[in-house]
């Protein structure tokens, strides 16, 4: 299927959004609830499957609706298409903290490899497929799973990832140990394993985990500095009904606002 090219424009800092300009007959594809705004003249249509499957007929409908079945999203994808004769505009907001990062799957040889809740939206084209590790214990101990997100085309799609980004280019036979969390995307040609820490104490209570992420080149692999189950884990055990393990302020300060919180809503009984 033929690529649209779009123009875009990336704003914001903390929270991003992607604004994508879409010229008469192009179109982009967007995850299911990423949409922020569009324009008057685009026209919605959900799509049974990903959008680059969506002329293969039924089993290629079916196909990739399995596919992203079993990464975990959606059945469907939504297709923001430009249905007049001038130029319109379609935003997609990031789901957490983060940025937004435009992948030019030209450049990177067709295909990119992320992980499987990465994907923000893509030009009309970009095929979403899975793709498997060839190791169990990646699958096993690996922290995204056995089966990351697989971007095919030569087109734009975007990515988000959590907190800060950073992009390493390795070089034949440089390795790098990373957080299994924190690794967002990579080229296919970079290896990737999983390493024990190595030590029981530092397994144990260093709380890193019990196993690293080994990437290796050639190869670009990008990372992310907050994963987000390292964010929902920390605002889990934070929570209210949880008890609020850790609270605001000093002990005494606590005690005080307490206090004079029970004065006002229980008034003065004497």
């Amino acid at each position: 299927m033929a690529m649209d090219v779009v123009d875009y424009e990336i704003k914001g800092s903390e929270m991003q959004f992607v604004e994508v300009e879409l010229d008469p007959g192009e179109a982009a594809v967007g995850e299911a609830g990423s949409l922020m705004f569009m324009d008057a003249g685009i026209g919605m249509d959900t799509v049974f499957g990903d959008g680059g499957a969506q002329q293969g007929g039924f089993f290629g409908k079916l196909l990739g609706a399995g596919k992203r079945l079993v990464t975990g999203e959606s059945l469907f994808t939504t297709v923001y298409s430009n249905q007049v004769n001038a130029k319109q505009r379609v935003a997609f907001a990031a789901p957490y903290p983060g940025k937004i990062l435009p992948m030019d799957l030209r450049q990177l040889g067709g295909t990119l490899i992320c992980q499987k809740d990465a994907f923000l939206c893509a030009a009309r084209g970009v095929s979403l497929g899975i793709h498997f590790q060839q190791k169990l214990s990646v699958g096993f101990f690996g922290g995204e799973g056995f089966i990351m997100q697989k971007l095919e085309g030569d087109g734009l799609a975007f990515v988000h990832a959590g907190g800060t980004v950073v992009r390493r280019e390795l070089q034949p036979g440089q390795t790098l140990l990373v957080d299994t969390g924190c690794l967002v995307a990579m080229t296919p040609n970079v290896s990737f394993e999983i390493q024990y820490v190595g030590k029981i104490k530092t397994a144990l209570f260093g709380g890193e985990g019990l196993f690293f992420a080994k990437v290796s080149g050639p190869g670009t692999v990008w990372l992310q500095s907050l994963p987000f189950s390292r964010l929902a884990s920390r605002v889990f055990a934070a929570a209210p009904q949880r008890g609020g393990s850790r609270e605001e302020g000093s002990v005494l300060g606590g005690l005080a606002a307490g206090g004079l919180l029970g004065g006002v809503l229980g008034g003065d009984d004497e």
